[in-house]
């Protein structure tokens, strides 16, 4: 174990793959569960694979049923990084299936602006949304997302989510659109399927960069070209051993993504289910994999220019990292 030199949580942190609805406090949880009159099983359950979590995100979600619910959780969402050092967060949001669950196509996102707008300004916190469609759902429901993206200036893109299994070809036009519009886009790919799956997020997807990516490792060839591109993938290691992906920590292909020459960025996906924070997934790969803080630094400048920040908040926070390992920073 390398001695932690260093304070994690005084790093200036990019978070670039995070989903709102699974950054919900436990207390808020239960408050708005009741509140709304939704059950919640006594535990949470053990998780076999992405369906089980799936069930278990859709519980949370039908917690959220008041523009108030959704305020809150951004507003808390962005205490909860700020104390963990991010500076800069893009979170993900599936805002049209809240739109059409509750009959309230705009509120959910407007709402959710709001809550972020709140927390940034009080607590210091650079932000833009991603928002998420799930690839199993209906096209004409991720063009309602494209629309949404569109009319707010806070979206800085949108992206396919959920099971592999279904391909990306059926929303072409409608990524082909987006791109068209200026709006990012980031896919989820290479987490449960292999290096098909990230080929085709790069191809018709037109990914910028890759949601998880950690199956690229398969293919040599597509591992070459993507590290040449300079794509970043959105690791996320406590996430893919949670959800089964992974079968324990100390065998995630972290070390060897890093040394494969390949732009890698650290993020939590779903801490509610993990129980890690950002500050977290960075203390794991200090004391699991044994990467020092020099490496760790770089992984935080590489989410930083990975991201869709403005460019004087790049500027600002690369300073920043090279401020925190300074020797006498270090202490």
């Amino acid at each position: 174990m390398i001695e932690a030199v260093r304070d994690l949580t005084a790093l200036p942190k990019a978070h670039l793959h995070v989903h709102l609805e699974s950054t919900i406090r436990p207390g808020t949880r239960r408050e708005l569960a009741e509140a709304n009159g939704v059950p919640l099983p006594a535990t949470q359950p053990e998780f076999d694979g992405f369906r089980s979590f799936a069930d278990h995100n859709s519980r949370t979600r039908a917690c959220l049923r008041r523009p108030e619910d959704f305020t809150r959780i951004a507003r808390e969402f962005c205490a909860d990084e700020a104390a963990q050092g991010t500076r800069y967060a893009e979170v993900t949001f599936t805002a049209a299936s809240h739109g059409e669950r509750l009959g309230e196509p705009d509120m959910p996102l407007a709402a959710v602006c709001k809550g972020l707008a709140e927390g940034g300004a009080e607590h210091g916190l650079v932000w833009r949304l991603l928002l998420d469609h799930s690839r199993r759902r209906p096209v004409a429901r991720a063009r309602r997302t494209l629309e949404l993206a569109a009319a707010h200036p806070e979206v800085a893109g949108i992206g396919l989510a959920g099971e592999e299994r279904h391909p990306l070809s059926p929303f072409a036009e409608v990524l082909a659109h987006a791109r068209e519009l200026g709006l990012h886009l980031v896919h989820h790919a290479g987490e449960e399927a292999g290096p098909d799956s990230i080929r085709e997020a790069l191809g018709i997807g037109h990914a910028e960069r890759l949601g998880h990516g950690i199956r690229i490792l398969d293919d040599p060839e597509l591992t070459a070209e993507v590290a040449e591109r300079g794509v970043a993938l959105e690791v996320c290691p406590s996430s893919n051993v949670t959800l089964g992906l992974v079968p324990t920590l100390p065998e995630h292909p972290l070390p060897r993504l890093v040394e494969a020459g390949l732009t890698v960025t650290l993020n939590t996906d779903v801490p509610d289910v993990t129980g890690s924070t950002l500050t977290g997934e960075f203390r794991r790969a200090r004391e699991v994999f044994g990467f020092d803080d020099t490496a760790l630094a770089r992984m935080a400048a590489d989410a930083v220019t990975a991201s869709f920040a403005p460019e004087a908040v790049k500027t600002a926070l690369h300073g920043e990292i090279r401020e925190w390992l300074r020797p006498e920073a270090g202490g």
